[in-house]
């Protein structure tokens, strides 16, 4: 796509007013600065701007209103809703510092941020982050897209452990976002995410004892998924809050960064963690191990900073389609459908990966201080993501996803998980991720602090 290089004048005169840079399609590094972390997105932005400051942040949001450009926002680059085409794009990278307070159990955290840098001096401290799958993405944009990890049965949703959020709005304003300052706004981007009311520029988050956990994965045969399936389910239906856990099918790859084990195989695995002593843990697992011997057991003891070694997701930029569903129940027909999905196909199933999460627990509970996430009702949330490596991928596997959604329909709970989808899907589907009244008032919310749009590359608040 062209993208419009804007006049030298008008370029210089923004990059006067930054301590920060300022790249344009002439730039050297602009295109690895366009970079998404999915590679099936590729931004062409006519202005791309990196922040040193959150005052460098209002004077490129200033200058964006002035000269008719929308904004989007990106960290990590995972998460993207509408590429940033003929935009400024704003790159919160180096707005990365934080601060951990040992005595009051809290972080402060650039909005640039990963979590593998808030992880590192938390549990130096004692103390854990409610971090995801994997350090490698945003704290602030996980987070305020809600925030489902592998203690979320016990704590909660990340979002719900947000104190305080400092962002820049559509007026150039710099605000901050609490239970006692811009309530509506502190409401609206817990759950509702920050790209479509402005740039979060740091937020600030409770954190948790670090205490070990016993936790990993059982790899059993694919040609037991639907067994397994159906003990799984029987296993969390009265599962204690400490255990946070999924069902996942997956095909490895044939490829040397697989472990020789799974290499170019395909497996259904119990993962997740407990937070309790060993003995608990070994009492949960037994329901396993008694039941069948695993081909690969590695559950057992684990410090809570090696929380990524449970999902393992890839840390290298790739190109993929992600898609998500809620479930009330995991019924026999959808392990069925899953299985015959991911492992009886003519050829290769495009699909890498369809996992269950186990939801329930603490999610369920509106925290202290209400937020926006909807869907706290629903028990387990599904995700299946698939490589694509061409367009032509690409178009298949979004036709293979539809069919399954169609298939599945019938024994879906309704709503989304607006955190495991991206492209085209996540605009669409914005509005499932919330009940109807907080839906109406995200709405007018963003018709309150962003009249104009110019944040319109976020979820698609209309």
């Amino acid at each position: 796509m062209s993208t419009t290089i804007p006049r030298e004048g008008s370029i210089e005169e923004l990059r006067s007013r930054l301590a920060g840079g300022v790249l344009d399609p002439r730039s050297a590094g602009y295109d690895e600065a366009r970079q998404a972390w999915n590679l099936s997105f590729e931004h062409n932005p006519n202005i791309i701007v990196i922040p040193a400051s959150a005052s460098d942040v209002s004077a490129a949001v200033q200058y964006a209103a002035q000269t008719g450009l929308k904004v989007a926002i990106q960290s990590t680059g995972h998460g993207v809703a509408k590429v940033a085409d003929g935009a400024m794009l704003i790159l919160t990278k180096n707005l990365d510092e934080v601060a951990v307070d040992p005595e009051n159990w809290t972080a402060r955290i650039g909005g640039g941020a990963k979590w593998e840098k808030v992880l590192g001096p938390a549990v130096a401290a004692g103390l854990a982050p409610l971090l995801g799958s994997t350090p490698d993405v945003s704290a602030a944009g996980y987070t305020l897209g809600g925030g489902m990890g592998w203690l979320a049965r016990k704590y909660g949703l990340s979002a719900d452990h947000v104190r305080a959020i400092e962002l820049v709005t559509a007026d150039g304003a710099i605000r901050r976002a609490s239970p006692d300052s811009e309530t509506d706004l502190f409401w609206a981007l817990r759950g509702g995410g920050a790209g479509s009311f402005g740039v979060v520029t740091a937020i600030a988050v409770d954190l948790v004892p670090a205490s070990p956990m016993y936790a990993a994965h059982l790899f059993y045969p694919a040609s037991m998924a639907r067994e397994v399936g159906a003990r799984y389910r029987d296993w969390v239906v009265n599962a204690p809050q400490e255990l946070t856990s999924s069902i996942a099918m997956m095909n490895f790859p044939p490829v040397e960064d697989v472990p020789d084990p799974l290499r170019g195989r395909s497996f259904v695995i119990i993962r997740g963690a407990f937070l309790g002593d060993d003995e608990g843990g070994e009492a949960l697992l037994s329901y396993w191990r008694d039941w069948r011997t695993p081909e690969v057991d590695m559950w057992g003891r684990m410090p809570f900073a090696e929380i990524a070694a449970v999902s393992s997701d890839p840390v290298d930029p790739l190109p993929g389609l992600a898609s998500t569903e809620w479930l009330d129940v995991i019924s026999d027909d959808a392990i069925d459908i899953l299985a015959a999905a991911m492992f009886e196909q003519d050829g290769p199933s495009p699909l890498a990966m369809a996992e269950i999460r186990h939801a329930g627990g603490a999610v369920s509970r509106q925290p202290e201080h209400p937020n926006a996430y909807g869907n706290r009702a629903r028990q387990h949330v599904l995700e299946v993501v698939g490589i694509t490596m061409t367009p032509e991928d690409k178009t298949s596997l979004e036709a293979f996803v539809t069919r399954l959604q169609a298939d599945l329909a019938p024994h879906l709970a309704g709503g989304a998980y607006l955190n495991f989808l991206e492209g085209e899907e996540k605009i669409r589907r914005s509005a499932e991720g919330f009940e109807p009244e907080s839906w109406q008032r995200l709405r007018e919310i963003k018709a309150q602090v962003d009249p104009t749009n110019l944040f319109d590359h976020g979820i698609a608040i209309r």
